[in-house]
């Protein structure tokens, strides 16, 4: 069983994925209004990652039959003075549920809860490499702000698909 404090904040993390989500979701229609084809698909692939992030903590309260309690959230901001202003505000957001995530593993550490911290290890990883994808975006779109084309260019060369981790937690719902 899980330890009921990582459960509590387990759920909290929940309403962060989804918060995450909406702000996500809200860079890639601010991206997609401004006619940045790749920019949007990038921050809609963003939110679907954080929406799973959510739905995957959901499945490991089910799988551990603990209460799931979704928390309601605050609405994202929709609103960017220019380019750069979505790229830094996500970055910002990276960093912050990095040091959420590692909140959650030192809960699960000191509660000897072993499942809750071998759970935890994919997300580190995961924010690992978001902070630096986000941060690696940041200095592009700032260096590139008068020159779209540059911007898109770059994302077009840079993304690649890649295929499901195997190593990641299951998604609730996603076998349905």
């Amino acid at each position: 069983m899980a330890a009921p404090r990582f459960i509590a904040r387990l759920n909290e993390q929940i309403g962060n994925e989804f918060a995450a989500h909406q702000q996500y979701l809200a860079c890639a229609i601010y991206f997609d209004a401004t006619t940045m084809p790749q920019m949007a698909a990038l921050f809609y692939a963003q939110a679907l990652e954080e929406r799973n992030h959510a739905m995957m903590m959901i499945q490991y309260l089910l799988d551990a039959d603990a209460q799931v309690s979704i928390p309601s959230i605050e609405g994202p901001i929709n609103d960017f003075a220019d380019i750069v202003a979505p790229v830094l505000l996500a970055l910002d957001q990276e960093k912050r549920v990095t040091q959420q995530i590692y909140g959650l593993t030192a809960i699960a550490r000191e509660e000897n809860d072993f499942a809750s911290d071998q759970f935890m290890q994919w997300f580190i990883k995961e924010q690992v490499e978001e902070v630096s994808s986000m941060s690696d975006l940041l200095t592009v779109v700032k260096r590139s702000s008068r020159d779209i084309e540059a911007i898109e260019d770059y994302l077009a060369r840079e993304s690649r698909p890649t295929a499901p981790d195997p190593t990641a937690p299951a998604i609730a719902g996603a076998g349905a």
